[in-house]
């Protein structure tokens, strides 16, 4: 079973989107905590039900549960009365039109808490019985903050007019690069070697594509898909190019489509959108990959310390996938409600990351992995800033060393490090 525990201390981790989650069950029937399997998923919804939230817990990890839900799902929910917690509900599918029957005779809120690790957004069948009576929630591996025990606030904190001054952790890019290669699953905190580390992902993998992605998909061996996902994750943080993997793979482009579909669903893989809005200029419209991890992301890789800092392109690309997650996960339970985006026009210029909240305002964040900051690594920065004018909060450049830096007005450059450290 998922911990949330530091595999050092053993103290327990507090999520940070628990106060979401209880937000949800306050008003809405029926709320959905979704997510990578081993995120902790099962840990947060037995200590919500426990608790701030009293609910009896199911698992249909369980086998006799599991077959109780999917041989008669209207008498098996009928059977529990008050709130229920139901793990891992993707597992049988066909509760969900049972849940929908339930909450149309009786709405009250906090009624059903489900987690699951596929993405019902993908899975439109799924998401449409519930449409209008559940709220879905996604739970990612533990963030920085969440690890060093910090409340991360950069979102909210980049779009004020005036950033609050504070100070930033000071870290060796050697100890960032550890970050980089430990991820964030909570398994991965309670193995102190290489090896160890390893033998989990290497499990862990082959777990989903062997379990889950037969139990969401009923398609039996997809043995190409170890495979492909290893060579997606060398095309991190770049633009998806399906004519170039296909031919890179020997996989069709039409069945490519699909297995990256159910790597999507699963949550190993997301995609960055290319942003744009009222623009004149000619703008490449492709996404970035982004692997849900960068542990994840390296044993694939088969990367390590050295290699990491010996490599700064390779480093670079490591990172920008690493600080897309932290933002990903951020997202989650920050004050200001935004999207992520990537923008780049079809001459070149671009901004690695570009976050739009609902007004419309604009900040975009340039990553590197360099220990200095020079003007010219705000070019893309400029270029979004004349191209939106008054929409554009500011421009940052997030870096490897370990002091704040103006560049003026609406441009500074950040450590890393205040992602999760403060801004």
């Amino acid at each position: 079973m998922p911990n949330n525990r530091s595999g050092t201390a053993g103290a327990v981790i507090k999520r940070h989107i628990t106060a979401r989650v209880l937000e949800a069950l306050a008003d809405t029937p029926v709320v959905l905590l979704n997510g990578p399997r081993q995120a902790g998923k099962s840990t947060l919804a037995q200590e919500v039900a426990s608790h701030k939230h009293p609910a009896r817990y199911l698992t249909l990890d369980d086998a006799t549960t599991l077959a109780a839900a999917r041989n008669d799902p209207q008498g098996f929910l009928a059977g529990f009365v008050g709130p229920v917690v139901i793990d891992e509900i993707q597992r049988a599918p066909e509760l969900f039109l049972a849940i929908k029957t339930q909450v149309d005779r009786d709405r009250r809120p906090g009624r059903f808490l489900l987690t699951g690790s596929a993405d019902v957004l993908l899975l439109p069948n799924l998401a449409e019985s519930l449409a209008g009576r559940m709220e879905i929630l996604t739970l990612w591996p533990f963030s920085q903050g969440e690890i060093e025990k910090n409340q991360e606030d950069f979102i909210d904190s980049v779009f004020s007019r005036t950033i609050p001054r504070k100070q930033y952790p000071r870290l060796k890019w050697a100890d960032m690069i550890q970050k980089i290669l430990r991820g964030g699953y909570p398994e991965i905190l309670g193995r102190q070697t290489e090896s160890r580390q390893a033998a989990w992902f290497g499990s862990y993998i082959t777990t989903i594509l062997q379990r889950d992605v037969r139990d969401i998909t009923h398609i039996e061996g997809l043995t190409a898909l170890p495979r492909l996902f290893a060579l997606l994750a060398a095309r991190a943080a770049s633009l998806v190019n399906f004519s170039e993997i296909s031919r890179t793979s020997t996989i069709p482009q039409s069945t490519l489509k699909r297995y990256m579909t159910i790597l999507e669903i699963t949550f190993l893989l997301q995609t960055l959108p290319a942003w744009s809005g009222n623009l004149s200029k000619r703008l490449v419209k492709a996404p970035k990959l982004v692997i849900g991890d960068t542990g994840l992301m390296t044993y694939l890789l088969g990367l390590n310390e050295e290699r990491l800092l010996h490599d700064p392109i390779l480093a670079g690309h490591v990172l920008e996938n690493f600080v897309i997650m932290e933002l990903k996960k951020q997202l989650g339970w920050n004050r200001i409600k935004a999207q992520l985006f990537h923008f780049r026009t079809q001459t070149g210029q671009e901004v690695d990351i570009v976050l739009e909240d609902l007004s419309g305002q604009v900040v975009g964040i340039e990553v590197k992995s360099s220990a200095s900051v020079a003007a010219d690594d705000f070019k893309g920065l400029r270029l979004l800033h004349e191209t939106i004018g008054k929409r554009f909060v500011r421009g940052i450049v997030l870096y490897a060393g370990s002091e704040f830096i103006p560049f003026g007005s609406e441009l500074q450059a950040f450590p890393v490090s205040a992602l999760w450290g403060g801004v």
